[in-house]
């Protein structure tokens, strides 16, 4: 007899099951609509276009788990287990079908092959939601959440993988086949029937399958599986639509497309939560929690029903107060599997908050009133601003007639903290050593407007954007170097067309050494190691540069810290902090301190003013005494030159 699959056996009122099928789709179909009516509400929607490589992207880290795979391979392999095993049936059923109603081909070979790929997946699907399972309630790992629906999802697929396997082994018993064999998972489970038991309870297992499978279906929208459809959706606009850039306005800044459909992607995964240096902190802020009370802000605003989710419906308030603990370091960004960046919105909140002029901390709000009258936030005095380059004859470039090749932009950190100021001072004497013609902007030098945009002060932002563009038009400025990564990246990326080249200072020291210019004539017998601040390495990709510099010094031995490159810690003195009162359980900067100590490295290197003064108070804050020492990169160039620091 040539192996087959009858259709509807033993099954009696076959309408009914046509009538489940009818229902679960119309559900499925109108919680499908409810989202896309929901994004279809937000800016951005008309920018959305068809492009190859946001769909390559989407294929990448949607149907072959890439991203997933990134730091946890363990979560990549069962997610890629579930999502597989789980689509295989689901095209199998879809198979089943056609060949049911359209055409019917499932017999002989193709249907022992159809069978052996269905029991594969199967298993397949059932090794995965065991695995999460495990993970999540025995292993217990930190960064999954442990409420209500993260139970019923993944118990609800066991109970309908099992379920199929048992209708599977009631039906082979009672049929006993010569090609049951091909069906191997369901002919180990037949050994629990007789045939005659198989055959009554046949029907029985066969709706209660039904039943959870097309109550399953249904349910998808409204719960978080619809990660399942959300999650593609998110990575392909993330590729594929232009982001809104910040304006001022009430109003202006909500959540566009790229939000929306982000925040309904998001799975609670809890990768952002695992990275962030707030939450790791004790801080009161965590990005999952906060692009969750976002997605249900917009459900309640934009949608005539509220939220869909019956779940899992977490009335907990959005705090108004705890978004100023982001550090807006991209830490998020670079673990979300459907590259979410929460810090942004983060940024939009702010906004929001500056503009309505409620919400803003106390601290703050007198760091940007000092930063509106001083064009600083350190200092009530724009005098002192070049105070630090004193007796050094360094080329004040706003001064009639003088002119450099290479303008150094100090900052406003840089310029007026005490610790920060050694970097002014070493950077300028490494150049003048290099022979490079440089000059500085003195006591004239504006804000570049980082710690505005940062805090969402975007008036404040635009002013200062246009303070830096008409003074370097008049001087003439066509390249800048930074003390600050912060600096550097506001010129480089928020500074839509400007008429100069900014670079940080370590592309700078990187080219003179290659250039010869540069060259250490004293070792340094020492083990070093090195802190990524986060706007030079994870938000500008500037992570080989620095450690290059530092092997090429005689004698340093590097070694890298716990966290390092695109995994590094935040120090804790970005977006904004280093003008608030924040208070954890612990500092960020002593678990980063702490860290390099744990390296038995002498000294801790880094490339940011706001990372030297933040790792500088840890070092004492812990009690951490010579020999151990924090340094800027251009100390350790400038020691490694064999200049006599006295």
């Amino acid at each position: 007899m040539t192996p087959n699959r009858t259709m509807f056996w033993q099954i009696d009122h076959v309408w009914v099951f046509y009538a489940l099928a009818a229902l679960a789709t119309v559900l499925f179909l109108a919680g499908l609509g409810a989202h896309v009516r929901l994004w279809g509400t937000f800016k951005g929607t008309s920018n959305i276009s068809f492009l190859g490589d946001a769909l390559k992207k989407m294929v990448l880290d949607a149907l072959l788990g890439r991203r997933l795979f990134k730091g946890d391979w363990a979560a990549g392999l069962m997610h890629l287990f579930i999502f597989w095993g789980f689509l295989t049936l689901f095209i199998g059923t879809t198979v089943l079908a056609i060949h049911h109603y359209v055409m019917s081909f499932l017999t002989g070979a193709p249907y022992l092959i159809f069978s052996i790929a269905m029991e594969a997946a199967g298993l397949l699907l059932l090794t995965g939601v065991i695995w999460a399972l495990i993970r999540r309630y025995l292993q217990r790992v930190p960064r999954l959440e442990r409420r209500i629906e993260d139970a019923v999802v993944p118990l609800w697929l066991l109970v309908m993988v099992l379920s199929g396997f048992l209708v599977e082994g009631a039906r082979l018993s009672a049929l006993q086949p010569e090609w049951g064999v091909w069906s191997f998972a369901g002919w180990w489970v037949k050994g629990l029937f007789s045939p005659a038991t198989g055959e009554a309870v046949y029907p029985s297992l066969w709706w209660a399958h039904t039943f959870l499978s097309l109550g399953f279906i249904a349910v998808i929208p409204f719960t978080k599986l619809f990660h399942i459809l959300g999650a593609p959706a998110a990575i392909y606009v993330q590729g594929a639509v232009t982001p809104i850039p910040l304006t001022m306005g009430e109003g202006s800044n909500q959540p566009d497309l790229r939000d929306a459909v982000f925040f309904d992607g998001c799975m609670r995964c809890g990768r952002c939560f695992s990275v962030c240096p707030s939450a790791g902190a004790g801080e009161p802020f965590s990005p999952r929690d906060f692009v969750q009370a976002m997605r249900r802000r917009l459900w309640e605003d934009h949608s005539p029903v509220g939220d869909i989710r019956f779940l899992n419906r977490d009335d907990r308030p959005l705090d108004e107060q705890a978004f100023w603990y982001c550090t807006t370091c991209r830490a998020c960004l670079e673990v979300c599997p459907v590259y979410g960046a929460a810090f942004e919105a983060v940024t939009k909140n702010r906004v929001s908050a500056v503009e309505e002029g409620t919400q803003v901390p106390a601290l703050l709000s007198q760091t940007l009133e000092k930063l509106f009258k001083y064009q600083n936030p350190w200092e009530s005095s724009k005098r002192k601003r070049g105070a630090w380059a004193d007796g050094m004859d360094v080329t004040d470039l706003t001064k009639k007639g003088a002119e450099a090749d290479l303008c150094y932009f100090v900052g406003c950190t840089t310029s007026f903290d005490d610790t920060a100021q050694r970097i002014a001072r070493s950077f300028t004497k490494v150049l003048q050593m290099a022979g490079v013609n440089f000059g500085i902007l003195g006591k004239k030098e504006p804000c570049c407007g980082d710690i505005a945009r940062r805090v969402g002060e975007l008036g404040l932002f635009e002013e200062q954007r246009e303070g830096c563009l008409d003074l370097f038009d008049q001087v003439g400025i066509t390249e800048v170097v930074t003390s600050s990564p912060h600096c550097f990246h506001t010129f480089k990326n928020e500074y839509p067309d400007a008429p100069f080249r900014a670079r940080h200072y370590s592309l700078v020291l990187k080219e003179l050494l290659d250039e010869g210019r540069l060259s250490f004539k004293k070792a340094i017998p020492a083990t070093v190691t090195y802190h990524d601040p986060c706007y030079l390495g994870r938000h500008n990709r500037i992570f080989d540069e620095p450690r290059e510099i530092i092997q090429a010094i005689p004698g340093i031995r590097l070694k890298e810290m716990t966290h390092h490159h695109a995994d590094s810690l935040c120090c804790g003195g970005g977006g904004g902090r280093m003008w608030q009162d924040l208070q954890g359980e612990v500092k960020m900067s002593a678990l980063r301190i702490r860290e390099a100590e744990a390296t038995g490295a002498e000294i801790l290197i880094t490339a940011c003013p706001l990372c030297l003064i933040m790792l500088e108070d840890a070092r004492k804050a812990v009690g951490l005494k010579p020999p151990f020492r924090v340094m800027d990169l251009n100390e350790l160039v400038l020691e490694a030159s064999g200049f006599d620091q006295r």
